[in-house]
């Protein structure tokens, strides 16, 4: 079997299989580890209160929307790059790659951490509203905070990865 050598990869189509493959793992990562977080958490309140299924339900599956934004980057990138719809994948310049790795990690990386940052707060909003049910509706604004850096860094990767095509 003959082997290719490197020079003659297309590297442009795997830095932009890269990139889209961060944004989904880093957010997907961050999405899950955060709703362990705050599931453990609410499993404890459940035991004891468990007609406080609604609010912590809501407030668990906050820190899992940096999975969905990772999923649309790297849909976006595919996209972009010309892997989904038809378009010519082969064509993709390590310039424009690069764009594309980029814009995966800044999903991936503000997905991943926005994630994390979020669970804390959703699991101290959990125990908050065991202690006062009336509170619910601010535990969950108070722990929907963190994700507006989720939202920026969704919103960046997204003009990067339109951007890689304009180079």
């Amino acid at each position: 079997m003959e082997t290719i050598p490197t020079s003659a990869l297309a590297w442009g189509p795997v830095l932009a299989i890269l990139g889209a493959f961060l944004a989904v793992f880093l957010g997907g990562l961050g999405s899950s580890m955060g709703i362990r977080t705050a599931g453990q958490k609410g499993a404890g309140v459940l035991a004891e209160k468990p007609d406080l299924f609604g609010s912590i339900l809501v407030l668990t599956i906050l820190p899992g929307s940096q999975g969905i934004y990772g999923l649309l980057v790297a849909i976006i990138i595919l996209l972009q790059a010309g892997m989904l719809g038809g378009g010519e994948a082969l064509n993709v310049t390590v310039g424009a790659g690069i764009a594309f790795l980029l814009a995966g990690l800044i999903m991936g990386i503000s997905g991943l951490s926005s994630a994390l940052l979020q669970a804390k707060v959703v699991a101290s909003s959990i125990g908050a509203v065991a202690k006062e049910s009336s509170i619910s509706g601010k535990a969950i604004i108070l722990s929907a905070m963190i994700e507006t850096y989720a939202i920026f860094g969704m919103l960046i990767a997204i003009f990067v990865a339109i951007a890689a095509n304009l180079a």
